[in-house]
C-alpha cells in the first residue's frame, strides 16, 4: 500500500502509452504497424520496470527533506521558510517540491522544480506573511523524484502536520530595538528630538561601544585606562507607559489584510520594548465591553515575554467599547501618573463626543494620547477624477469624513489631550515619535 501511495505516473508515460495505442489502432488496417506497436509496448514495459527499479531498489529514504523556520511566526511580516533537500541517490535526480502551507494563505500552486547531483544538498527559500494571530498548521513537505527516463516519480513526505503559532510582530520589535541600540532609528523614520533640560543623573563610567554618543567621552578615564571610556547616565525616575487597546467593532476595520487591532498590537509591542530600553516601565490594558486584560507596568526581566503573551490572545469584538469601564480601571489600578497610549478609532466627531467626558477625566490623572486612524481608501477616492454628479457627490462626502478627522484632533487638543492621526502602516513610527517628543519635553 505504501508503494502504491508513493508511485506517480509522469506525463511522459501517458504520452508514450497514447502513441502505442494509436499504433495498435492503425494496426487494424496495416499489420506492419501492429508489429511495431507490440515492440513499442514491450520497450515501454521494460523502461517502466527499469524506472521503478532505479527509484525503489534501495531500502530507506534516498531523499532527505526538512522544513526550517522559527518556533513562531511574526504577524504582518515576511517570515522566511527554508526547505533543505538532499539527494542520496547515485544518479542525477529531478525533483519537484510541494510544501503544503497552512490553509490561511490559500496557496494552490506552490511548487519548486530543481535538479540535484548525486549527494548534493540544496536549500530553497520562500516567505509567508500571516495577517492574523493564532495557530497555523503546515501539511506535509512533498518531494517528488524522477530519473531522466521520466516515466514514473516517487514521492517522499517529511514534516507531516507541524503546527506553529503566529505572534504579534516580534520581528518588527527586534528591528526597532536593533536600530535603537545602534542609534540609527532615524533611518526608520523616527525623528531626532533634542532633549529639553536635564533629567538624568550620573550612573557609571564604562568602555565605549560603537553607537555611543562621543560627547559623553570621559577623557580623564580614557587617559588612565588607555582606551575610550564614556559616562553613562540614567533617568532620575522610571515612568509608566501603558498601551491601551480598544477591541471594539471600530478596530475590526481591515487594511492590507490585517485589522486595525493587529496594527495596534504590533505598535504596542514595539513601543513597550522601546520604553523599557529607555528605562521606563511598560504595561498593557485591553478592553471592549469591559476590561479584559491588565498587565501592570514594569521593566523587570521577562516583562516583554509577558506582554507578548497578553497581546497574542487578543481578539476584536463586535460591540461598542465601554470607556467608562476603562476609566474606572485606570482610576483604581493605576495610581501613578502615567503615559496612556490609547489605540482606538473614530470616524466622526459625534462618535468622539460620546466618549469625550471619559477622556477628559483620564487626562486629569494621566498624560493621555489618543491614537486613531486615517481612512486610506477615502484618500484614494479623492485622487480619482470625478465626472458624473454621483461621483462629485461621493467625493464631497469623502472630503467631509476627512475634515471630521481633523476636527477630532482639534477637539481633543482643546482639552489638553494629545492625539495621533495616522495611517496604519505609519502607526509604529508615529507612536515612537510622539513618545520621544513627550519624553524630551519632560512631560513624562
Amino acid at each position: 500500500m505504501q508503494f502504491i501511495r508513493s508511485l506517480y505516473l509522469q506525463n511522459r508515460f501517458f504520452y508514450a502509452l497514447a502513441a502505442v495505442i494509436a499504433l495498435f489502432i492503425f494496426g487494424f488496417v496495416n499489420p506492419f504497424l501492429e508489429s511495431i506497436a507490440k515492440i513499442f509496448l514491450l520497450v515501454l514495459v521494460l523502461l517502466f520496470l527499469a524506472d521503478l527499479l532505479i527509484l525503489y531498489a534501495h531500502k530507506g529514504s534516498k531523499i532527505k527533506g526538512q522544513r526550517i523556520f522559527a518556533d513562531k511566526l511574526s504577524n504582518g511580516d515576511e517570515n522566511e521558510i527554508l526547505l533543505s533537500i538532499q539527494n542520496n541517490y547515485n544518479f542525477v535526480a529531478n525533483i519537484a517540491v510541494i510544501d503544503e502551507t497552512p490553509f490561511q494563505f490559500q496557496y494552490r500552486n506552490f511548487l519548486f522544480n530543481e535538479t540535484l547531483q548525486p549527494n548534493q544538498a540544496k536549500t530553497l527559500r520562500y516567505t509567508l506573511r500571516p495577517v492574523r494571530r493564532g495557530e497555523y498548521s503546515f501539511g506535509a513537505l512533498n518531494v517528488f523524484v524522477h530519473h531522466n527516463l521520466g516515466l514514473v516519480a516517487r514521492r517522499f513526505q517529511f514534516e507531516v502536520g507541524r503546527t506553529v503559532p503566529v505572534y504579534p510582530s516580534y520581528l518588527q520589535m527586534r528591528k526597532y530595538e536593533l536600530y535603537a541600540i545602534s542609534n540609527h532609528l532615524i533611518e526608520l523614520g523616527v525623528k531626532k528630538i533634542r532633549k529639553i533640560g536635564q533629567n538624568r543623573e550620573f550612573d557609571q563610567v564604562r568602555e565605549y561601544v560603537q553607537g555611543d554618543d562621543i560627547r559623553l567621552l570621559n577623557w580623564t578615564a580614557t587617559a588612565r585606562k588607555n582606551s575610550l571610556m564614556v559616562n553613562q547616565y540614567q533617568d532620575e525616575k522610571s515612568q509608566q507607559v501603558y498601551s491601551v487597546l480598544d477591541k471594539g467593532r471600530a478596530m475590526k476595520m481591515p487594511f492590507e489584510g490585517m485589522t486595525l487591532l493587529d496594527y495596534a498590537i504590533n505598535a504596542s509591542l514595539v513601543i513597550s520594548n522601546i520604553a523599557i530600553q529607555k528605562s521606563d516601565k511598560a504595561g498593557i490594558i485591553t478592553f471592549s465591553t469591559k476590561v479584559n486584560s491588565s498587565l501592570p507596568a514594569s521593566n523587570q526581566a521577562g516583562q516583554m515575554s509577558k506582554i507578548l503573551e497578553v497581546l497574542y490572545n487578543q481578539k476584536t469584538a463586535y460591540k461598542e467599547s465601554d470607556y467608562e469601564a476603562l476609566f474606572t480601571n485606570l482610576r483604581t489600578k493605576v495610581k501613578q501618573r502615567s503615559l496612556v497610549l490609547l489605540y482606538t478609532n473614530f470616524e466622526s466627531l459625534a462618535s468622539l463626543e460620546r466618549q469625550l467626558p471619559y477622556f477628559r477625566n483620564i487626562a486629569k490623572q494621566h498624560l493621555l494620547v489618543v491614537i486613531f486612524f486615517e481612512n486610506t481608501e477615502i484618500h484614494q477616492l479623492l485622487e480619482q477624477k470625478s465626472v458624473t454628479t454621483e461621483e462629485i457627490y461621493i467625493k464631497t462626502i469623502a472630503q467631509k469624513f476627512i475634515y471630521e478627522k481633523k476636527l477630532i484632533v482639534k477637539e481633543l487638543a482643546k482639552y489638553g489631550i494629545h492625539s495621533i492621526l495616522t495611517t496604519p502602516e505609519n502607526l509604529t513610527v508615529n507612536t515612537i515619535n510622539k513618545y520621544l517628543e513627550l519624553k524630551a519635553r519632560n512631560m513624562i
